[in-house]
């Protein structure tokens, strides 16, 4: 059974199952998850596509919805007891999930650490008792888990490896149709509803501002497949800027950008394993940003910052998050040579630092593990996810 509630659980958990079942044929896969869980092979109960909120204020706005979702998935863990339980981030739900889970005697395997580290660190002992092993992707994290005496393996970043362009960026060029001696700017306005709603006017104000500046520029916007067409052009009809809509994290496509606005979150590595410069912006509603404040025990939000333990690239939180400041950043890197080759030496480093080990064949190798091979799979439930979207309504 796999639990992801984002698009970027989503996604690694499709990698994990497609591994795990190279190790074991006949293994099957049932949880919560998205498009992706589904294409490979997992059969969903419940639909996450519109759980995927950000901030204390965000969740409690769904928290009915999200909490019907829990008690289905929490009702088929406990009726069905599958070999194992994997989570995949989604920390407060799957910490749930996990915590029922293991009272109804099924083993538990947390995937992306929650990170504890940087706010509620005392809650490391919690996890401690709910989850059989953690599985973490950072090597940092090891050692703060293995001081609480946790089951843990680091597998490396699910991305680790795979943020490849499959081809030359002289041949993207062209297959794109970017003309060469003109900025291309890319615009990652992220994978939730609510960040798209918050965000998305702002990032295409600082575009507009960039277009001015930059006659010409070239603009190409990432969507996530939780994302509308609907919902997208909604706030595009809304901006006469000419922007080109690639669906996903075509690495391909992103690779032509000569720097790139992007949202916090999984994209923000994504954008820094391809080394282009960027500027991350965040905001949340004033009480999840107040709240998050008293919470958040490191300096950084954005992944690059976290890993290099600096500041590489600039973060425009909330009230800094305005269309003047991002275009302005994006200004001086599309100017300053020096200023932009040293965020790409940066983010280099943050490369080699994460090395190209396959995170999800070491993670689908510890879940064998703890599956028993010799076990044998429990027979087809004709639960589907049209129960859990029933019980959602």
């Amino acid at each position: 059974m796999l639990s992801a509630g984002e698009a970027s659980g989503d996604l690694h958990a499709a990698h994990l199952f497609r591994e795990l079942k190279k190790l074991i044929p006949n293994l099957r896969g049932i949880g919560m998850g998205g498009v992706r869980m589904r294409e490979a092979g997992i059969e969903l109960r419940c639909d996450s596509t519109h759980l995927a909120v950000i901030g204390l204020a965000e969740v409690a706005k769904h928290y009915g919805e999200i909490r019907r979702a829990l008690r289905s998935m929490q009702q088929i863990a406990c009726e069905e007891k599958p070999d194992l339980l994997i989570c995949v981030d989604y920390k407060e739900f799957n910490f749930r999930l996990a915590r029922k889970a293991k009272e109804c005697g099924v083993k538990v395997l947390f995937y992306v650490s929650p990170q504890v580290w940087a706010w509620r660190p005392g809650r490391v002992k919690s996890y401690g008792r709910i989850v059989d092993h953690m599985a973490v992707i950072f090597p940092f994290e090891v050692p703060f888990y293995e001081a609480y005496k946790i089951p843990v393996t680091y597998v490396g970043h699910p991305l680790a490896g795979k943020v490849k362009p499959s081809m030359e960026r002289s041949e993207a060029m062209a297959k794109f149709g970017f003309a060469g001696k003109r900025p291309v700017i890319g615009l990652l306005p992220g994978s939730r509803v609510n960040e798209i709603n918050r965000l998305m006017p702002v990032i295409l104000d600082a575009a507009g501002r960039l277009a001015h500046e930059f006659p010409g520029a070239q603009f190409v916007l990432f969507r996530a497949p939780s994302i509308s067409d609907e919902l997208l052009h909604s706030h595009l009809a809304l901006s006469d800027l000419p922007v080109r809509v690639i669906e996903g994290q075509d690495y391909d496509a992103l690779q032509c950008c000569d720097a790139v606005i992007t949202v916090s979150g999984t994209a923000t590595l994504e954008v820094a394993l391809l080394g282009i410069p960027m500027a991350i912006v965040y905001r949340l509603t004033p009480l999840s940003y107040w709240l998050g404040r008293l919470l958040v025990r490191i300096p950084y939000i954005g992944l690059p910052n976290i890993l290099a333990g600096r500041h590489v690239v600039r973060e425009f939180i909330q009230h800094d998050a305005t269309s003047g400041n991002i275009a302005g950043e994006i200004t001086r890197i599309l100017r300053d040579h020096d200023y932009a080759e040293a965020m790409r030496q940066a983010l280099r480093q943050i490369r080699d630092d994460l090395g190209d080990k396959n995170g999800a064949l070491k993670l689908a190798q510890l879940a064998a593990e703890m599956l028993n091979l010799e076990s044998k799979p429990k027979a087809a439930s004709d639960q589907s996810v049209s129960q859990c979207m029933n019980n959602l309504v």
